[in-house]
Parts: structure tokens; sequence; C-alpha cells
């Protein structure tokens, strides 16, 4: 199972996956996004975001605007933290593969959320779309709606910016046929508090 670095999220990740699942059901992959490929991905928002800055700045100590300028000093400001907002949004995502389905947990911003999608309602075939730097979607699933982040225009779903994507898309085909060795405990009873092993 790959191994996760330590962050300050890791247990609140760690809290939310053992309540996520079932009893009996058994970790097989565990992994997050690379939060560095998609921040890379969204860099052209700093060559973008910082002159933008420096402009403004230029603009209002002339007085050449006024009541624009907080505005668009909002806006530049916008542009240049939003790639590191991207970074942290992936360092409170984990991507869970069992012997059941695929999970995606995310602690974002203060709130827990749980998507999965069971073995049965997958594609017969699983996408992948290399973004190069090692990193990859892989798409799992299809007809899903298209506001959720884990979800692309057309409406295909699955594990977004996960690092090498065809050894993850061959776990999750050997997972749906039960060919994957199970590599995880059982969940914990509720009622021992014991916590998960971090893989």
């Amino acid at each position: 199972m790959d191994e996760i670095r330590a962050t300050p999220f890791s247990a609140g990740l760690r809290r939310l996956c053992i309540e996520a699942l079932q009893d009996g059901e058994q970790v097989v992959w565990q992994g997050r996004p690379d939060g560095v490929a998609r921040m890379m991905m969204w860099r052209f928002l700093w060559w973008i975001g910082f002159p933008w800055l420096l402009l403004t700045v230029i603009a209002i100590r002339n007085g050449w605007i006024d009541r624009a300028g907080q505005p668009l000093v909002m806006l530049g400001v916008a542009m240049v933290a939003a790639p590191l907002v991207m970074l942290l949004q992936d360092l409170q995502t984990l991507y869970l593969i069992t012997d059941r389905r695929a999970l995606i947990l995310r602690t974002a911003w203060g709130r827990r959320a749980v998507s999965q999608t069971p073995f049965q309602a997958m594609d017969a075939d699983f996408e992948i779309l290399d973004i190069g730097g090692g990193a990859g979607h892989l798409n799992f699933a299809s007809g899903r709606s298209t506001r959720s982040s884990d979800t692309d225009y057309t409406g295909r779903c699955g594990f977004r910016f996960v690092r090498d994507a065809p050894r993850v898309r061959d776990i999750l085909a050997g997972a749906r046929t039960g060919r994957m060795r199970r590599l995880h405990a059982r969940k914990p009873a509720a009622s021992t508090g014991a916590a998960a092993r971090d893989a």
C-alpha cells in the first residue's frame, strides 16, 4: 500500500476513513492527489497574477485609478492564491480502493465528504488521461454530475491528478475482479476506538 506522508490533515482523514469503511471491508490501495502537479498545471495564473498586482499597485500609487483599485487588487490576489488553495485541498483528500468500491474522502475547509463508486457502478473500461509529470486522471465511472470536483466536463468521475495512474488502474481492475491481494486490516469495531493503520 502506498505510503501516505504525514500532514496536519492526516489525522482527520484517518478518522474519516475509519468511519467510511463498512464492516469487513478491506483497503487494497490508498493515495493522495499529486497537489504539486495540479498547482504547476495552474501556474499560468501566477504569470498573470503577479504582473497584474504590480501594475495595479503602480496605478494606485500614481493616482491613475481610484475606486477600481480595491477590486483589481482582490482579483490579482485571487489569481496568485488559487494554485495554493488547490494544493491545500489536495492535502485534505484521500483516495481509497477497497475490495468493494472506490472512495474519495475529503476534510477540506472543515467539511467532511465521502464520495463512493461501487464496482458494479463503474464503467467496463477505465480511462487514463496523462497530464504530464508522472500524474494523470483515472476515470472509472461516467454519467456523473459535472458539479463535482472529481468529475470532468463530460461527467466522467475518478481519481484526479493521481501519481502513476496506469498502476492504480491495474490495482482497481484487480480489486474489481477479486484478483488483488488485500493489504489492509479490517475496519476496527466502533466500540474499540482503535485507530486504523496508516499504510
